[in-house]
């Protein structure tokens, strides 16, 4: 098993320009996304109100990973996070098949994502093609990505700004009308309308936490980030902190107030929940302005993603698990190479859209999940053998978050009983039938690069 400074060592070359300011909002700019935008409604329709608790559980989860990977990233910071301390704290072949299942699962996701951008501008444009808009979008965050770090950084922010000042917005707005309008309709009266609290039972509040973590997926990418800024462990402590409080009150007072103001079957006869309720409070324009915010993380959560999936197979490169070009670096930091494989997904998005229309969206974002998820579980799963080869090495740990040992147990058990529940779920029944596969896939994938490599190195040895 390789030394971690080995690791570190291959990895060399990516430029160091990410501020600690950047690296705290490219965190919550991750979490915060069209999952909160449009995904909510989804998770209303299975739990009703109660959907305040289902996004809690989740929310708990997310908040134990990024406590996990703070302790991690601080130790070890470098760009192949997680799927480097796979490597090194479990074995090289989980290293291997964490790296590429979740390349696999971001490149999916970018084209999720400039797929619900085509389909977004249609508000405005009807009749200009979604094509259009795809392919420009998606070339001008591209060019974004093969520039310094720094760009990408500053685009980032100002993406994630643009979303953390609209939510705020809202959440004042709506805190105004529930407890000062002095209307009965608004409050909690809403909560047991309709079928009550919880109109499902817990089956429907247990669901609505699948989709929450959908929703909360991509704040992983601080681990990824770290490896490029320039003070590392400043910079994920911070970020770390800000999550926790933003996380609880961007993502459980926005739907509680959601679900105070609109009643549950408006809230699912319409679009977005947030566009319900703007229409209920009576704003002018709810739907362009939603719709704005939307695509802005869209684009946000595209732009986070290329970057993420570049790094992953940049990393991959350099451990020899993927063809060396793709390992290489132009003078600016930016692995081009690795960027333009990673654009993949916006292809396979366009074919899946020719072919189901109707359904892209939904398809794409099913068969994307199980990379997150397997993701999500390993690094609890790293988290544990990272603590205990530290306690049996005497290894001082350089930042530690109470009770995260006991949490990495909780949020894998959690994980795999998530991932379990997807065959239960209509929507997300295509999750474990595309990637149990393409686990097994890769697994044997991994079989193959790793006899090539022996045979290389025996045949290196011979020669001399």
């Amino acid at each position: 098993m390789p030394e971690f400074s080995d690791i570190q060592t291959r990895e060399i070359g990516l430029q160091k320009g990410l501020t600690a300011r950047q690296l705290s909002m490219i965190a919550i700019g991750g979490a915060v996304g069209t999952g909160l935008f449009l995904g909510s409604k989804f998770a209303i329709g299975y739990a009703g109100p109660a959907v305040v608790i289902s996004y809690i559980i989740g929310g708990t989860i997310a908040l134990l990973l990024m406590a996990a990977l703070a302790e991690m990233t601080v130790q070890h910071p470098t760009s192949g996070s997680f799927g480097a301390y796979a490597e090194h704290y479990l074995s090289p072949m989980m290293g291997f098949l964490v790296r590429y299942m979740y390349w696999a699962c971001i490149v999916l996701a970018v084209g999720t994502e400039v797929t619900a951008v085509g389909e977004y501008m249609q508000l405005w444009f009807p009749t200009v093609p979604p094509l259009i808009w795809v392919v420009l979008f998606a070339g001008t965050l591209i060019a974004v990505n093969t520039m310094n770090v720094k760009n990408f950084g500053t685009l980032e922010y100002w993406f994630s700004a643009i979303k953390v000042f609209a939510i705020v917005a809202f959440i004042i707005v709506g805190t105004g009308v529930v407890f000062f309008s002095g209307n009965p309709s608004f409050g909690a009266s809403n909560w047991g309308a309709e079928g009550g609290f919880a109109p499902n039972g817990l089956s429907g509040i247990w669901i609505a936490v699948v989709i929450s973590i959908f929703s909360y997926l991509s704040i992983e990418m601080i681990a990824v980030a770290a490896g490029e800024a320039k003070e590392p462990e400043k910079a994920v402590k911070k970020a770390y902190k800000a999550t926790i409080f933003r996380l609880v009150v961007f993502y459980i007072l926005t739907l509680t107030l959601i679900v105070s103001i609109a009643p549950v079957s408006e809230i699912l006869s319409g679009g977005s929940p947030f566009v319900t309720v703007m229409q209920v409070i009576g704003i002018p324009f709810a739907d362009s302005i939603l719709n704005f915010i939307v695509i802005i993380a869209a684009l946000s959560a595209m732009n986070s993603q290329l970057y993420i999936s570049t790094r992953m197979m940049f990393s991959l490169s350099r451990a020899g698990e993927a063809p060396r070009a793709l390992g290489k670096i132009r003078p600016n930091g930016a692995p081009v190479n690795a960027l333009m494989l990673s654009t993949a997904g916006i292809a396979i998005a366009a074919v899946v859209g020719f072919i189901i229309p109707g359904q892209a969206f939904t398809t794409m974002l099913a068969i994307s999940m199980f990379g997150a998820m397997f993701t999500w579980l390993m690094i609890f799963v790293t988290h544990i053998a990272f603590r205990r080869r530290l306690l049996k090495t005497n290894t001082v740990l350089k930042y530690r978050v109470r009770a995260t040992g006991i949490g990495s147990y909780f949020g894998a058990v959690m994980m795999l009983a998530i991932t379990i529940t997807t065959v239960f779920v209509a929507d997300f029944q295509a999750t474990l039938a595309f990637g149990i596969p393409t686990l097994l896939l890769c697994s044997f994938a991994y079989l193959f690069v790793r006899r090539a490599r022996t045979r290389r190195s025996a045949e290196g040895v011979s020669g001399d």
